[in-house]
């Protein structure tokens, strides 16, 4: 569990589900293949290996948790969420609302223990293209097997809070103070980042956006095998970091560690943290 950061009337808690690790060929390129085996090849032997993170926000409208982790399904690595809520004295019946990123399972199978809810009262927020996208039969059964884990996962989430899970649009979110679900496509189609304004200031997190804090800001080509859409996320994070250069909004990820902000350098980017 990170420090807390109190950022307008909330206050922001970074809870580590654990760490994520893959081999360096999970890495892509948009400008080929080529460019792809020279990334693959200078992390040869190192591989990926990323934090994975959810949210906590406590304020006058409760407590909304931002991502639920991946539980015990991907093994002993993840699945620390829920001991370091417990440790923030946030018992699982005092959560008000989850905000999804997205319907991948280290930000959603937290959500559920087996088949049954995981949080006993808690309305869950999907972004609505998201929630269209794998909830939908014809495009289920289009994908290959390998892809259909998100869809699954959608079939769950959907009968375990059935009542109380709904779709989120884009925009301001009315039942939370100074929330807004900014629409963050391409590593899925209703990827969505949240961001917290506090007058002039603003804090997003960005959910999957990025993955890697140092190489992506310096090479926004640099992709990983995850992204549904990879040409709109390049697109979308392209146009995310210009505009978080431009604005200077604090920001934080799923696989990030802590917060920062984005800087230029040059025709590229980096990610600065902030203590």
């Amino acid at each position: 569990m990170h420090t807390p950061r109190r950022f307008g009337p909330y206050t922001v808690t970074a809870l580590l589900d654990g760490l994520f690790e893959a081999p360096s060929d999970v890495l892509i390129h948009a400008a080929g293949e080529d460019a792809r085996r020279r990334l693959v090849e200078d992390r040869a032997g190192r591989g990926i290996k990323v934090p994975v993170n959810c949210f906590v926000l406590q304020g006058p409208d409760g407590i909304t948790l931002i991502d639920a982790g991946a539980a015990d399904v991907f093994g002993p690595a993840l699945g620390k969420a829920r001991a370091a809520l417990q440790e923030a004295g946030i018992r699982p019946e005092q959560i008000d609302r989850v905000l999804l990123t997205h319907i991948h399972g280290d930000h959603a199978l937290g959500l559920l223990d087996g088949a049954s809810p995981w949080l006993p009262r808690a309305e869950l927020l999907v972004p609505e293209a998201d929630l269209a996208f794998f909830t939908d039969e014809a495009t289920r059964a289009a994908q290959p097997e390998t892809k259909r884990g998100p869809f699954d996962i959608a079939a769950k989430l959907v009968h375990a809070y059935a009542g109380r899970l709904r779709a989120l649009p884009n925009g301001d979110i009315p039942s939370l103070a100074g929330i807004e679900a900014l629409p963050l496509p391409g590593h899925t189609p209703g990827h969505t980042g949240y961001r917290l304004k506090n007058g002039k200031e603003s804090l997003l997190i960005w959910g999957d956006a990025l993955h890697l804090q140092d190489e992506q800001p310096a090479d926004p080509e640099v992709g990983l095998i995850y992204d549904i859409d990879p040409a709109l996320a390049l697109r979308t994070r392209r146009a995310l970091l210009e505009h978080l250069a431009n604005e200077g909004w604090m920001v934080a990820g799923s696989h990030i560690t802590g917060f920062g902000r984005v800087r230029r350098v040059g025709k590229a980017f980096s990610f600065t943290p902030v203590g």
